[in-house]
């Protein structure tokens, strides 16, 4: 159903994106949804970008089919292969995206591959078998994806530091079905929430890459970036919290044992990873290029920058102890 409402996503936008030896042009939408069902996360300003009030499915149904038609009417479908989806939330949970309106998007994408953020909870194998029935026409061997908040392997970091609501048995539970509907799983991993230090972040990153490929078809890091109504901006504001070195990340994604994509928003600001502002531009750049072109010698070039600021992380790394952190912002 092509809606005649004038109605547009939260956020939408062309690009590219790694998949496998390819580089595929991407469209990426947030949806604005019913809201997150959780709404919990310390880290997350994303469940206040919703519609007020219980709306009724089929009125919400009727404003998320307008977004798709304005994105239909902005952007050439021959022009990208890959369509990654966002919401506040969850997009297979039934609150927050009426059913009717799933398979709207899976017969809209159909041939295209769908990357579709979800919490564990929501994914079921009936569900998750019709979508990519609707969606598969044999472009790809895995249609869907689903991408999962996991944040990190240890589940005390991520009740504690995230308050995520769900453990890694849930992660692991949910993939297992994935795979067995004939989808894909696509970790997001969190690097630095609060209450932990540089080091202690970097420590448990390592654990839960090592730990999450086992299950992850796909793994992407997020260095955490303080958005603005959270719990974590409460702490930042306090100087009780400060975002990671850009220099950890580069660290990180040369160590890891598997290609690992990343997109370090806020980079070189405030409230995002960053250093001493002279060499983040072109350590997020090289950041950015990484995740498409998978060049480990770009971040070992990266790391050999003769910047001073290096001296200062390597002795946060060093020195910084969790009941004094942060020693700087």
């Amino acid at each position: 159903m092509i809606s005649e409402m004038t109605e547009r996503p939260i956020a939408h936008w062309r690009g590219q994106e790694r998949y496998g030896n390819e580089l595929l042009e991407s469209l990426t939408i947030i949806f604005k949804s019913g809201g997150c069902s959780w709404s919990k996360c310390r880290m997350c300003s994303y469940r206040h970008e919703r519609y007020s009030g219980q709306q009724p499915a089929d009125i919400l149904s009727r404003y998320l089919s307008a977004q798709l038609s304005w994105v239909l009417n902005h952007y050439n479908f021959e022009e990208y292969q890959m369509v990654k989806i966002f919401t506040s939330g969850s997009f297979f949970d039934p609150q927050e995206i009426p059913p009717g309106f799933l398979y709207e998007v899976a017969k809209t994408f159909k041939g295209k591959l769908i990357i579709a953020e979800t919490r564990p909870e929501f994914i079921e194998t009936e569900v998750i078998s019709r979508f990519i029935d609707t969606i598969d026409n044999g472009n790809w061997k895995i249609p869907l994806y689903c991408a999962i908040g996991l944040e990190t392997s240890n589940d005390r970091i991520r009740e504690k530091s995230i308050n995520k609501g769900f453990t890694f048995s849930d992660f692991i539970k949910s993939a297992e079905i994935l795979h067995s509907a004939g989808a894909g799983v696509k970790a997001y991993l969190l690097f630095k929430p609060l209450f932990l230090t540089e080091s202690e972040a970097m420590i448990d990153m390592k654990i839960s890459i090592k730990e999450a490929m086992t299950y992850a078809d796909i793994i992407s890091m997020n260095p955490c970036t303080v958005q603005r109504y959270t719990e974590l901006e409460y702490y930042w504001k306090r100087g009780a919290y400060r975002p990671p070195y850009l220099w950890s990340v580069l660290s990180l994604l040369m160590d890891a044992p598997v290609h690992i994509t990343c997109d370090p928003l806020g980079g070189g600001q405030k409230r995002g990873p960053h250093n001493c502002g002279k060499c983040d531009y072109e350590i997020v750049k090289a950041i950015r290029d990484y995740s498409l072109n998978a060049d480990r010698d770009l971040i070992r070039t990266m790391l050999e920058i003769p910047c001073n600021c290096k001296k200062e992380w390597e002795y946060v790394l060093s020195s910084e102890k969790n009941y004094c952190l942060p020693l700087t912002l």
